[in-house]
């Protein structure tokens, strides 16, 4: 059975050829105003890295990456599931100074994703990360980083929708900020995407805090490969989606691991035989920048503001035969 849905009664406010136009100014808005307020430089990225130099991000450490064999190395390539750890070793590489940073486009393929409204196969976010000195590994640089994010969102709806005024503007920029230990104390008989939805329902754009390592019921809020963010001071960014009832992640973000951090949380995570790793070496070995990085997803914020039900209206991938169905009966049309 489809896990996507379609809410009674919904119609596309706009029409395809709009919508490709839209996805344009989206798109283009939104990364002028983030490389702006984030002081942020384009770069190239790479579609696959070699896995035998730990670049990949693991993700929830279940995920199987998409490898290939490639004859003319000898070698094997593994297409990236996020750039996490290439954006670090790259601004090391390219010697980025405090306080200024990189963006990129990310292009991924996650084979075991479960396909749902928001959820596809193929992934495209903007991947960014800054250099930061160590004073600034701190809460309070997360939560300012936040609230530009945050910002360049809200000033990206009031240009589209100043283009389509049939589109609802709903973004709030008002952020609350609240620890995964706090909503599981709020809400100690939900797990935590209800202890999200209830919380986010009540505060529209909403930060969680602290995910990754075990809370006091002796579970993590959600999973984090130990090896980027440290997991005191990462988060996701949430918003409100009213079309769909549900709390809408746009972006997973947070400061880097230091090499005691990285230490610390490998042998937490089980996860010591990466310590081996070159990436991992330099980190250890402090030879990195410390950095604050993340991901926003391109077409889960087009998604979110051209009131679309579907991620398959932003984006082409591919759909199960009951997906598809579903969404031809509901006059829903998948690019």
């Amino acid at each position: 059975m489809s896990k996507s849905f379609i809410p009674q009664g919904y119609r596309s406010k706009l029409g395809l050829y709009d919508t490709q136009n839209a996805i344009e100014i989206i798109k283009s808005t939104f990364l002028e105003s983030l490389s702006a307020v984030l002081r942020l430089k384009r770069v190239s990225a790479p579609l696959f890295v070699n896995p035998a130099e730990g670049l990949n991000d693991n993700l929830n450490g279940v995920e199987r990456p998409v490898s290939f064999d490639i004859p003319a190395t000898g070698g094997y390539g593994e297409v990236v599931q996020s750039l996490a750890k290439w954006k670090r070793y790259a601004l090391g590489r390219y010697g980025f100074r405090s306080g200024k940073g990189l963006v990129t486009d990310m292009n991924a393929i996650r084979r075991d994703e479960v396909l749902d409204n928001l959820h596809s196969v193929y992934v495209d976010q903007w991947d960014w990360e800054k250099v930061i000195t160590p004073e600034e590994r701190t809460e309070e640089t997360l939560k300012q980083t936040v609230l530009n994010i945050v910002d360049a969102i809200y000033y990206t709806q009031q240009i589209i929708c100043a283009k389509y005024d049939v589109l609802t503007p709903f973004v709030s920029r008002d952020v609350s900020f609240v620890s995964a230990q706090e909503l599981l104390d709020l809400y100690p008989d939900c797990d935590p995407k209800e202890r999200e939805y209830r919380y986010v329902k009540q505060h529209p754009t909403t930060f969680v805090m602290g995910i990754g390592g075990k809370l006091s019921d002796g579970k993590p809020h959600d999973g984090r490969a130990p090896d980027y963010d440290d997991w005191q001071i990462n988060g996701d960014i949430l918003f409100y989606n009213p079309l769909l009832d549900c709390a809408f992640e746009i972006s997973s973000m947070g400061v880097r691991v230091d090499a005691i951090t990285l230490d610390r949380q490998l042998t937490l995570a089980g996860c010591d035989n990466r310590r081996a790793l070159p990436f991992h070496k330099m980190l250890l070995e402090s030879k990195l920048p410390q950095t604050i990085g993340g991901g926003i997803g391109q077409s889960r914020l087009c998604m979110l503001l051209l009131n679309k039900a579907h991620i398959g209206e932003v984006q082409s991938s591919l759909w199960d035969a009951e997906t598809m169905a579903l969404c031809e009966h509901a006059g829903v049309t998948l690019l």
